[in-house]
């Protein structure tokens, strides 16, 4: 018999999901204060309404602190789980505030995108943005990227057992240090110091193409927010077609590049193992499918009569493959370009780079360059063992900062998570085609969204169905969190629902 959780427990849950909407408001005082200091009264009022309700919603999960707050692997996945979900929600506010939004569906959506670091977007006026709202755009985008159970581990969690599993329940699944609040902060200085050092650069790139020192240095700090957490967010509606600058394409696409490697290898190499660069499996895994996707995204263009040159290559056609395969949604061509002038064979390339995705522990999501890595050497084990004699023990293994060997618990649960997203790219395209889409537009924005990516051919956006928001609202969600979470929050309602009735009787 499956017991009913007690109220207990019930306000455990409770209280560490109150503990991620504290660090969600705590979010919102950075574009406050942007806000104040541009004088923009109406989102500063947008913003403390907002933080004021996430700071009510702690206070009350605050009001009966459970005796024990070590949450069990269950409790910590539902929290992480259902703290997204809340998160949404009052995320949402200043968004709805600002009138940038139709409905509280679309605030919800964008709001969504930008936590789970997908970068699709259901924002109007964009180009008529506040500097305050645009800030908060980027801010949520760059903290989702890390993720925000990273942001409440750093600051407002003990270090305890509980604080482990809902770092887990985030899709992570490596500690870079032992303990697991210090493997948060590792997290937040290997970004910090990246914001600061491309912010830099990009600022002299902006000034240099023309663009005033405040305005290059707020689109700078923004871009590198949206490329480092491989979101695609920009304050501009074209997108990187705004800045018209290869310069800007360039060193956009080293971030989000950078953005996309695990942070545990980030932190190896900045301690001096710089060998695990070349050892590592998700490393070689990315440049094999960059050459494969590649291919085919140049056999597609020659079929189609598109984007002759070097150049015109790099900018129209790979920064969007890479842009894609790290999952960032960055992009130089227009939404139609994808539908009228890539064709299917290019647009194939793009959505396989996109359902791959970047590496595991990073602000990436997708299959991951990991598990590519356990698939292939799987079946290069499977091959190697029919043509060993019977006697023979084959073995593989991959290495990822230490060797790994592929026993059954490891290749399962590659090949089960895999799975997990195939079926939600499926559904959605499914879904997009019934609501008349075509196939390879209903396919690719599908791909886009539940791998957290962005790039759209033009399905997913503010004129699209509400039925459609709904869905890939949940498929970002479950997305980003790799699927066990959201499983263990459904079996948390199933319980509910169950012992509600078995009391009934």
């Amino acid at each position: 018999m499956i017991l009913r959780p007690s109220r207990e427990q019930l306000w455990m849950i409770l209280w560490g999901i109150g503990r991620i909407i504290l660090g969600v408001g705590l979010l919102m005082l950075v574009p406050l204060v942007t806000s104040l200091a541009f004088r923009e009264w109406n989102t500063a009022l947008d913003m403390l309404l907002g933080f004021l309700c996430c700071l009510i919603f702690w206070m009350f999960t605050e009001a009966k602190k459970p005796r024990v707050r070590d949450l069990t692997w269950f409790q910590g996945l539902v929290v992480v789980s259902g703290g997204w979900l809340v998160a949404t929600l009052f995320g949402a506010i200043p968004h709805w505030l600002s009138g940038h939004f139709s409905s509280f569906l679309d605030a919800c959506f964008d709001i969504m995108s930008g936590f789970t670091a997908t970068g699709l977007i259901t924002i109007q006026d964009l180009d008529h943005v506040s500097h305050g709202l645009n800030m908060w755009r980027h801010v949520l985008t760059y903290a989702g990227g890390l993720g925000i159970v990273v942001v409440a581990l750093t600051f407002l969690f003990a270090g305890t057992a509980g604080a482990f599993r809902i770092y887990v329940g985030e899709g992570r699944e490596e500690k870079i240090l032992p303990n697991v609040i210090r493997s948060a902060r590792a997290i937040w200085m290997i970004s910090l110091t990246y914001l600061v050092i491309f912010t830099a650069v990009l600022w002299v790139t902006m000034i240099r193409e023309g663009m005033p020192l405040m305005r290059g240095l707020l689109h700078s700090l923004w871009l590198v927010m949206g490329a480092w957490a491989t979101a695609g967010f920009t304050p501009q509606a074209l997108n990187i077609m705004y800045y018209h600058s290869f310069a800007v394409e360039m060193i956009t696409l080293s971030i989000f590049v950078l953005g996309s490697v695990n942070f545990a290898l980030h932190y190896a190499i900045w301690n001096g193992r710089r060998k695990e660069i070349l050892r590592n499996v998700e490393i070689r895994s990315f440049f094999v499918t960059v050459l494969l996707t590649t291919l085919f995204l140049s056999i597609g263009f020659l079929r189609e009569g598109v984007y002759h040159g070097l150049d015109v290559f790099l900018r129209r056609g790979f920064y969007n493959l890479i842009s894609g395969h790290t999952g960032t949604g960055n992009t130089t061509v227009f939404s139609v370009a994808y539908l009228k002038e890539y064709g299917y064979l290019a647009v194939f390339a793009v959505t396989t780079a996109m359902a791959i995705g970047g590496s595991a522990c990073s602000t990436a999501s997708g299959f991951k360059g990991l598990r590519m890595g356990i698939l292939f050497r799987n079946v290069r084990q499977e091959i190697r063992r029919i043509f060993s004699p019977e006697a023979a023990v084959v073995r593989e293994k991959v290495h990822h900062l230490r060797d790994i060997w592929l026993e059954d618990p490891v290749v399962k649960n590659a090949f089960f998570i895999i799975l997990c997203y195939c079926a939600i790219y499926f559904v959605g395209g499914l879904l997009g085609m019934a609501f008349g889409y075509p196939p390879h537009v209903a396919f690719f924005d599908s791909v886009s969204a539940g791998s957290n990516t962005g790039l759209s051919a033009g399905m997913l956006g503010p004129t699209a169905p509400a039925l459609l928001k709904i869905y890939f609202i949940l498929s970002m969600w479950a997305g980003r969190l790799e699927f066990m979470a959201v499983f263990a929050l459904v079996g948390f309602f199933g319980v509910l629902v169950k012992g509600r009735g078995a009391r009934r009787k």
